[in-house]
C-alpha cells in the first residue's frame, strides 16, 4: 500500500482536517498513511449532518435499506483481498486471519440486509386484563436517530459491521470513530457505501483520539444511541456521560475454559490453541484461563505445549504466519511485565513468553496465583494459564471470581456437569464442548459485570437501536 493521506468523511465528502498523524505498521514500523485527526468541531459537524440525514433516511422503506446493504456486500466481495491486506498492514493481523475476518464481515452485512426486512412488533392481548375489553394492542419499532459508534482495533472491519450494519438496517444514521490504530479499514467503507447507494450523511467517519472526541460523541443533544467496544474503564466513563441515552457496551474479558474428566484431549487441542492464540490473543473472548481436571492435567499441558510450538511466527503478509506483532510496543511491554510479575509470585513459565520487538512468543504458564494480573485482568495477548482442579463446584467458583463475565467454555461428556455450568457460571454465554472464543455473527453476544451492557448480534443490535411504541386501539 502506498503512503497516502486520508481525510475525514462527513456528509458524503472527504473533508480535510487541521492535523494529520502518521499511521505506523505494528510489525515493520514503517509509515502506512497520514490520517486525519478530527476535532470536537468536526465531531459536532458530523453529528449535525447525521441528524439532518436522519430526517429523510428514516422514511426509506425496509426493502431499500436492505438493497443498500446487499449492494455493499457485493462490492466488498469484489474488493475482499484489498481489504484483507489493509487489515494485515495496519493491525498486523496474519493475512489468513484477515481473510477470515472479511468473510465474517460480508456475512454480517448480509445478516443486516436480511434483518432489515424482519423488524416487527408484537400483538398485546389487551383483554387479558380487566378493562381491556374491545381494545387491540400492538407495538411498533422506530429508528432511534443518530447513533455514535466507537470501535476497537482487533476486528477493524467486522466489529465496525456489527454497528454500521444494524444502524442502517434500522433506519438510523451513524457517526463512526474507528480505533486510532486501525482507521484505514473504516475509511475504506466510505465510498463503498456511497457506491452502494447509501444517501450522503447517513455514514460519517471521523478518525481521531478518543479522549478528545468522546464527550461530544456521547453527550451531543442529537445523539440518541452510543455503541462502544473497548476497555471497561472507558466504558464506565461513557455510561456516566450517556445519561438516559440508549447504550451498548462491549467491554473486557478473561475467558475461562473448563476441561472435565473424560474429555478427549486430542480432539479439542487444536481448538484450544486457536482460541488462545488466534490474532496473538488480541480477542475479547480469547482463552486466558484453562482449568483442567487433575486426571487430565499433565497430558493436556504436554499436548498444548507441543501444539503451540508449531505456530509459525513472522510477517502478517506471509501466508503461513500464525503469530506476529502485537498492536504496539506499549501492549507488548505490558504483557511481558505481567508475565514476569506472575513468575516472581510463584508461577511457572512452561513455554514462550520471550519478547522480540513487538512480537511475543505465545506463553503458557502454570501455578499462576489466583490474585495475579494474568488471572484477574484482561491480558489481551498470547498468554494462557493452565491450572488443575478436583471438584466442579471449586472450579466454577474460580471462574466466577472475576470482574468479567463475557463467555466461558466447558468440555464435558456429563449432562449434569454441562447444566450445572450453564446455570451457575456467571457469563453472558456458556459454550458446551467448545471454546469461549466461538462466535457467530447472528447470535446474541454480550456480557455481564465489567464485560458490558446490552447485546450485539444483528437482530439483537437492531432492537437496541430502535424505540418501541405501544399502540392501543379502542375499536368500540
Amino acid at each position: 500500500m502506498k503512503m497516502d493521506q486520508r481525510h475525514l468523511w462527513i456528509g458524503g465528502k472527504w473533508k480535510q482536517a487541521e492535523r494529520y498523524e502518521s499511521l505506523l505498521s505494528p510489525y515493520s514500523g514503517e509509515a502506512i498513511a497520514k490520517v486525519a485527526q478530527a476535532t470536537k468541531e468536526n465531531a459536532k459537524e458530523a453529528i449535525e449532518v447525521a441528524h439532518q440525514a436522519f430526517l429523510s433516511f428514516k422514511q426509506i422503506p425496509a426493502y431499500q435499506r436492505a438493497e443498500i446493504l446487499y449492494q455493499a456486500v457485493h462490492l466488498l466481495e469484489q474488493r475482499k483481498e484489498e481489504a484483507a491486506r489493509i487489515i494485515a498492514m495496519e493491525a498486523a493481523k496474519p493475512i489468513r486471519n484477515a481473510r477470515l475476518e472479511l468473510d465474517r464481515t460480508i456475512q454480517t452485512y448480509q445478516f443486516a440486509a436480511e434483518e432489515a426486512k424482519r423488524i416487527v412488533g408484537e400483538r398485546i392481548p389487551m383483554d387479558a386484563a380487566i378493562g381491556g375489553e374491545n381494545r387491540i394492542g400492538f407495538t411498533l419499532r422506530f429508528p432511534v436517530g443518530v447513533v455514535t459508534a466507537i470501535t476497537p482495533f482487533n476486528f477493524p472491519f467486522n466489529l465496525v459491521a456489527h454497528k454500521v450494519g444494524p444502524a442502517i438496517a434500522a433506519g438510523n444514521t451513524i457517526v463512526l470513530k474507528p480505533a486510532e490504530k486501525t482507521p484505514l479499514s473504516a475509511l475504506f467503507l466510505a465510498e463503498l457505501f456511497q457506491k452502494a447507494g447509501l444517501p450522503d450523511g447517513v455514514l460519517n467517519i471521523i478518525p481521531g483520539r478518543g479522549p478528545e472526541l468522546g464527550e461530544t460523541l456521547v453527550t451531543h443533544p442529537h445523539v440518541k444511541k452510543v455503541t462502544f467496544t473497548g476497555s471497561p474503564e472507558v466504558g464506565k466513563e461513557i455510561h456516566k456521560m450517556a445519561e438516559f441515552r440508549k447504550i451498548t457496551l462491549e467491554l473486557g474479558s478473561n475467558s475461562a475454559l473448563i476441561v472435565d474428566q473424560g474429555t478427549e484431549i486430542s480432539g479439542m487441542i487444536d481448538r484450544v490453541v486457536e482460541g488462545a492464540f488466534s490474532y496473538n490473543g488480541q480477542v475479547c473472548i480469547s482463552i486466558q484461563r484453562i482449568y483442567v481436571h487433575h486426571t487430565l492435567y499433565e497430558a493436556f499441558l504436554h499436548e498444548l505445549v507441543e501444539r503451540t510450538k508449531r505456530l509459525k511466527i513472522g510477517s502478517p503478509l506471509d501466508e503461513d504466519t500464525m503469530i506476529t506483532a502485537l498492536i504496539n510496543q506499549k501492549a507488548a511491554h505490558r504483557i511481558h511485565a505481567w508475565i514476569e510479575e506472575a513468575v516472581q509470585a510463584g508461577a511457572e513459565l512452561v513455554y514462550g513468553g520471550t519478547l522480540e520487538g513487538n512480537v511475543l512468543v505465545p506463553a503458557i504458564l502454570t501455578q499462576v496465583p489466583h490474585h495475579s494480573k494474568l488471572i484477574q485482568q484482561e491480558v489481551f495477548g498470547p498468554v494462557v494459564n493452565v491450572l488443575p482442579y478436583d471438584h466442579l463446584d471449586e472450579v466454577i467458583g474460580w471462574v466466577n471470581d472475576s470482574r468479567y463475565g463475557l463467555n466461558a467454555g466447558v468440555y464435558t461428556h456429563d449432562l449434569r456437569t454441562a447444566f450445572s455450568c450453564i446455570h451457575q457460571i456467571e457469563t453472558g454465554g456458556v459454550l458446551i464442548n467448545d471454546i469461549p472464543t466461538f462466535r457467530l455473527d447472528h447470535m446474541p453476544y454480550g456480557g455481564i459485570k465489567d464485560s458490558g451492557i446490552g447485546r450485539e448480534g444483528i437482530q439483537y443490535a437492531i432492537r437496541e437501536m430502535m424505540v418501541e411504541k405501544l399502540v392501543s386501539f379502542h375499536w368500540r
